[in-house]
């Protein structure tokens, strides 16, 4: 599996959401994330009678034999609080309980599918909770896990399952706090070695039957990489098609759904002294994008500007 080939998408998916322009705690629709993908702690779950999901659930397809070979790693962030300090600027202060993200990647061992139609594969993982002077992150614990089900002599159904374990003590937790428990922007990128993977949005007719018996819940599985290739799935909390592609003008991500490059790094720099202090000292990733937008060379912003992808002959109409 080249993970280089779906870094680009993945990340896309990790940040969607977790913070919008104009990049600052003071804004209010930056004062609550809004990530997808979001797997709850069980106990946070059922004080709310089933409203957040605790379980998400990934099936798909692969062609291969009982020697092919899957790769796995499911990614997500794991939140953290950040701890007000006296802000170097008195007019900057962080609203309380502002939340960080840290990148987490839990690798799975490669099994054979062989292996994974005998016995279904379970694996814990484990993060501690952490407290420093800046920040306070609480523990998150889970289970992966994995089983194949041989559908014909050269097809398998792969069912993957991720719970969130982690214990919900004392008084039901407010949302900021269940989210410090949950992995957010959960996403499991797959590989298959001497096999390929079947696409459930371009199925040949004589797998439709078997297609209909996948389950998914939280997670839409396409193919990643150049189109054609069918070793890389994507398992994604967001509906996209496959061979899901950035635009090649993008220089970095922005963070923000359905984002429009040119119309943000405009409106950034329109952003006032003060109001770029505050996201210089709110955020690394938002710091990030305003130094990357101011120094951004006027060429790079007239490929902003749009491009032709192709073009279709109109039909036409007839009377």
């Amino acid at each position: 599996m080249n993970l280089a080939r779906v870094e680009q998408i993945a990340k896309a998916i990790l940040y969607e959401g977790y913070m919008l322009y104009p990049y600052r705690p003071s804004s209010v629709k930056n004062r609550q994330r809004w990530n997808f993908g979001v797997v709850y702690p069980h106990g946070h779950n059922d004080r709310l009678e089933g409203a957040d999901t605790c379980t998400m659930q990934s099936e798909c397809l692969i062609r291969g034999d009982q020697n092919s070979v899957l790769q796995a790693r499911l990614r997500f962030l794991h939140l953290r609080a950040r701890l007000q300090h006296p802000p170097s600027s008195p007019a900057f202060s962080l609203p309380d309980g502002w939340q960080e993200a840290i990148e987490r990647e839990v690798a799975i061992p490669d099994r054979t599918l062989e292996a994974l139609g005998q016995r279904t594969f379970r694996l814990t993982f484990n993060f501690p909770p952490a407290h420093t002077e800046e920040h306070r992150q609480a523990a998150l614990q889970g289970t992966i896990e994995i089983f194949a089900v041989r559908l014909r002599e050269d097809l398998f159904k792969i069912a993957i399952t991720v719970r969130n374990n982690t214990p919900v003590d004392g008084a039901s937790p407010n949302r900021d706090e269940a989210l410090m428990r949950s992995l957010v922007s959960a996403h499991l990128v797959l590989g298959a070695e001497r096999a390929a993977f079947v696409s459930l949005l371009d199925l040949p007719e004589d797998l439709r039957q078997f297609a209909g018996s996948c389950q998914n819940q939280g997670w839409w599985p396409v193919l990643v990489g150049d189109p054609g290739q069918c070793d890389t799935l994507l398992a994604s909390p967001i509906i996209l098609y496959d061979y899901p592609q950035i635009a090649p003008e993008s220089v970095g991500d922005l963070f923000d759904g359905t984002e429009i490059d040119e119309i943000l790094s405009l409106r950034i720099l329109t952003l006032t002294d003060d109001e770029k202090r505050e996201i210089r000292q709110s955020d690394e990733r938002a710091r990030q994008i305003l130094e990357r937008t101011e120094s951004m060379p006027e060429e790079q912003f007239m490929k902003l500007h749009g491009a032709v992808r192709g073009l279709r002959p109109v039909k036409e109409s007839r009377p």
